[in-house]
């Protein structure tokens, strides 16, 4: 059986402006070069969204409200043509030593055994130290961003991860790497 590549997103402040907790669609901004990125990726790889959204846990927002910007997200992006294959949301704060939340893999593994993917040929782009973690965790290949809290945190981060201005500059990367193998 094939097994694909992927790619795992980071939501806010990677795909759009990281504004804080969102709680209505008309607060999501993509990036002017969302678009772009994901229609050239999706032509290599299978594409997901990782998103951590503790604001459930912390009382500021509910889940039916990050359940329909999530929604608003796939579907603005479906109808630029692009596929988000499964969006996978940890709504915990840190306290609570879930399962699911970033850097834990949870949700790569499950994406992993769904869809049969082939981590040692995936990524995984983000804006965290946490998103950087969860793809070692996972051994997947991780990228940063500098992008939403990205320079923020940047000190945090290992010198061996690979650090891009934002997704586009990233998704070439990523591009241009799978077609040497």
């Amino acid at each position: 059986m094939t097994k694909y590549p992927a790619v795992f997103l980071d939501r806010d402040g990677t795909l759009i402006d990281d504004v804080g907790y969102i709680r209505h669609t008309s607060e999501v901004s993509f990036y002017p070069f969302t678009s772009e990125a994901l229609l050239m990726l999706q032509e290599h790889f299978l594409l997901f969204v990782i998103t951590n959204q503790s604001g459930i846990a912390k009382g500021l927002t509910t889940e039916k409200e990050v359940s329909e910007v999530n929604k608003y997200i796939l579907n603005t992006l479906k109808k630029q043509d692009i596929i988000i294959h499964d969006l996978f949301c940890c709504p915990h704060k840190n306290e609570d030593n879930c399962e699911c939340k970033k850097p834990k893999t949870q949700f790569i593994e499950k994406a992993a055994t769904k869809y049969d993917i082939d981590l040692t040929r995936s990524f995984i782009i983000g804006d965290h130290p946490s998103d950087v973690q969860c793809g070692i965790n996972a051994g997947i290949t991780p990228l940063y961003l500098l992008t939403g809290h990205g320079r923020k945190h940047k000190g945090e981060i290992s010198n061996e991860t690979i650090i891009y201005t934002n997704l586009l500059e990233a998704s070439k990367y990523i591009i241009n790497k799978n077609k040497q193998t």
